[in-house]
C-alpha cells in the first residue's frame, strides 16, 4: 500500500460507473473500514447501496475520498476541519457565480454608455 504522503503516485481511476468498497481502498490507499468511517463524519461522501447493503462508490466519490485523504493525511487537517474545508469550497461556486452576475451587469451598463456615445457621435458626422 502507498504511504499517505504520495497522494499524486496515487493509481488512476479507470472508466467505470461503479466501484466496490475494496476498489476503492485500493485507488485510494485507504482501508476500507476508514472509507466505512468517513461516511459518517462527511455528509457529501454517500455510496449507493445495493443488494444486502453493499456499497457502490462513484467516480465523484472517488474523487472525494482522494481529496478528503489529501486534507488529513498530507495537509495535516483534523476531521471537522476536512469537513470545514469541503464546505466552504462548495461556497465560494456561489459567490463566485454572484459576481459574475454582477460584473455582467456593470458590463452590460457600459455597453449602454458606448451606444449611445456612438450613436450621438453618428448624428455629429450626418
Amino acid at each position: 500500500m502507498l504511504e499517505a504522503s504520495n497522494n499524486n503516485e496515487l493509481p488512476a481511476i479507470p472508466g467505470k460507473r461503479y466501484f466496490t468498497i475494496g476498489e476503492v481502498s485500493e485507488l485510494c490507499a485507504v482501508k476500507p473500514h476508514v472509507l466505512r468511517y468517513w461516511e459518517q463524519e462527511f455528509s457529501q461522501l454517500k455510496p449507493v447501496k445495493r443488494r444486502g447493503n453493499r456499497r457502490y462508490y462513484q467516480r465523484h466519490d472517488v474523487v472525494l475520498i482522494r481529496e478528503i485523504r489529501g486534507l488529513l493525511y498530507e495537509q495535516g487537517f483534523t476531521i471537522g476541519g476536512a469537513r470545514q474545508r469541503l464546505d466552504t469550497d462548495e461556497k465560494p461556486e456561489v459567490e463566485v457565480a454572484a459576481v459574475t452576475k454582477s460584473e455582467a451587469s456593470d458590463k452590460k451598463q457600459l455597453v449602454k454608455e458606448l451606444l449611445k456615445d456612438l450613436e450621438e457621435l453618428q448624428t455629429l458626422f450626418n
